[in-house]
């Protein structure tokens, strides 16, 4: 279980995050939604320890504030929206470098490191383009290549920042479908921010709707993902479809 309790962030004199506490039980996944600036991202940093914060997190009962940035790279593994690739790395070695917290002294892969990195590949459909050198992918190739290298990381918490916002419509249900199925078999317990409100309402098991940096609303997506809220939250003009398919929202021109 994933623990937060009163998580502030402040830049400056700017609150980007005013306590903000949820409970998320291992192999569930929480989706995180909002309007732009609503503190989505500095919400996934502050769990991955990369923006200092006020509050707790814990994991399994133990804070990340203060744990050895190896230990809490086993336990988490972070996709950023936008990650900065060294160019002339091969995907190969770019997917094998999600290793790193598992190695020895010495840092050399072994056998099992090498098995662990090409299974990620081959679930990204990313064996073909192993050689290649990251400079030279286009965005959604680079994305999955991101997504490989958290999965070889085989940590228990996987934290997505916008995990389709690069892929085509097929290239993103082949991520969140690969996501959901190690979740529902692995037990991988899953927070995603996600802009596209359809895909938040099927995949997720929970939804955390943030407003200037605060939870407005928490629950099932069926009771978040209300026109009400949207027109609130979002000034959005939407029609909302909830039948035996799933949650459909559709804008509507106003």
């Amino acid at each position: 279980m994933i623990t937060l309790d009163g998580v502030g962030v402040r830049y400056g004199t700017a609150c980007a995050l005013d306590g903000v506490s949820e409970q998320v039980p291992a192999g569930q996944w929480l989706g995180i939604i909002g309007p732009n600036g609503a503190g989505k991202t500095t919400l996934l940093r502050s769990i991955a320890c990369l923006v200092p914060h006020a509050g707790t997190v814990t994991i399994g009962g133990q804070p990340v504030s203060g744990m050895r940035r190896r230990r809490l790279a086993r336990l988490v593994a972070y996709v950023p929206q936008l990650p900065g690739l060294p160019p002339e790395m091969t995907v190969g070695d770019y997917v094998l470098l999600g290793r790193t917290p598992h190695l020895g002294y010495f840092g050399k892969a072994g056998a099992r490191d090498l098995a662990t990195a090409d299974r990620a590949l081959a679930r990204l459909d990313l064996v073909a383009l192993a050689e290649r050198r990251l400079g030279t992918l286009c965005g959604g190739e680079r994305q999955r290549a991101v997504l490989a290298r958290a999965l070889a990381q085989e940590a228990s918490l996987l934290l997505l920042d916008e995990p389709t916002s690069s892929l085509d419509i097929g290239r993103g249900q082949q991520v969140l479908e690969l996501v959901d199925g190690l979740r529902r078999d692995g037990g991988l317990t899953v927070l995603a921010t996600m802009h596209d409100l359809t895909l938040a309402g099927q995949y997720a098991d929970r939804l955390l709707l943030l407003d200037r940096g605060a939870v407005v609303a928490a629950g099932a997506p069926a009771d978040v993902l209300s026109s009400d809220n949207l027109a609130s939250y979002y000034g959005a003009s939407v029609h909302v479809i909830d039948d035996e398919r799933g949650i459909f929202v559709l804008p509507l021109r106003r």
